[in-house]
């Protein structure tokens, strides 16, 4: 019998037990405190797991990360020399999308506006706009911000798109490198970003690029919170320079009780759900991999740490 350990400070075991095993039972799935010494713990399945984790089990064949993200493996010194895979669950994209899709048509449709006549208990008009002549910018094109990108374009909306390398999507205008990133912004009213956390992102929206969007615009951050200077962010959203933000991702989470974000009327802050991985439907990649693995095949998913996706 074979071990996967099991870390998350946010997903409970119990589902991601029921699923795998039931796919492999000749696999127990189990959290670190419930492994007895003498376990063979061939599989690791974890979400931020603590420093120093991966040095108790030094007999390691694969490590999947629960989510589409790398940058919580990035730059640790306790990593064996294995594949590292995310997942990739379609459930997970279309949870992206729908939050997303929420996201944009809460601003196109002046949402915020109603909430704010309603707390004051006057009636407010604003005559809506009709999808087309709103201009949305994804800034990511990876398979969530594809995804998201896609769906937005099947709305109706005006959509482009960035990303480092050129991409096609259908109805899409797609940019690509970082000469074209200015002018992107310049032309999103309401900009999404959904790009990975690597040492080329990170930063990489500062008070520049806040300040290329048009005056009003509204951005949406459902990637990762240091992809954005958040000082700048607080700046831009105080002056109102920028309309609003929706933000389920921040540099650190959770979010400082005493962070300026909590108190801009102009911002809706979510605690990094916008998509989640659901075992039900995610397990099955899980097992898939591991099967790979025991034939001696690469994983599916697999990540390179060093790009950081």
């Amino acid at each position: 019998m074979e071990t996967l350990v099991f870390s998350s400070p946010v997903d409970p075991i119990e589902p991601w037990r029921t699923a795998i095993e039931a796919i492999l039972p000749d696999i127990a799935v189990r959290a670190p405190d419930a492994i007895e010494p003498d376990a063979s713990v061939r599989y690791a399945l974890v979400w931020k797991p603590p420093q120093n984790f991966f040095a108790r089990y030094p007999a390691l064949d694969l490590i999947t990360i629960l989510g589409a993200g790398a940058d919580a493996l990035a730059g640790r010194d306790d990593l064996p020399d294995v594949p590292v895979a995310r997942l990739s669950d379609p459930e997970m994209a279309r949870m992206m999308s729908h939050y997303v899709l929420f996201a944009v048509l809460r601003y196109a449709r002046d949402i915020p506006a109603f909430e704010a006549a309603q707390r004051e208990r006057r009636w407010h008009y604003v005559h809506p706009r009709e999808a087309r002549e709103i201009r949305v910018g994804v800034l990511g094109l990876g398979q969530l911000g594809a995804a998201a990108a896609t769906e937005l374009a099947r709305q109706g909306f005006c959509v482009s798109g960035w990303s480092r390398t050129p991409k096609h999507l259908p109805g899409v205008a797609c940019h690509a490198g970082r000469e074209a990133l200015a002018a992107f912004l310049a032309d999103t009213e309401i900009l999404v970003v959904m790009l990975p956390l690597t040492p080329e992102t990170r930063g990489l929206l500062g008070a520049g690029e806040l300040a290329a969007l048009p005056a009003g615009a509204k951005l949406i951050n459902v990637a990762r919170g240091a992809i954005v200077d958040e000082a700048a962010l607080v700046e831009a959203l105080a002056s109102g320079r920028l309309g609003g933000a929706t933000l389920d991702v921040f540099a650190r989470e959770p979010l400082d009780r005493d962070h300026p974000l909590w108190r801009l009327p102009n911002v809706l802050v979510t605690p990094h759900l916008a998509s989640v991985a659901i075992p039900a439907s995610a397990a099955r990649q899980v097992a898939d991999n591991i099967a790979r693995v025991r034939d001696g095949r690469a994983p599916l998913q697999r990540i390179d740490l060093a790009r950081g996706y």
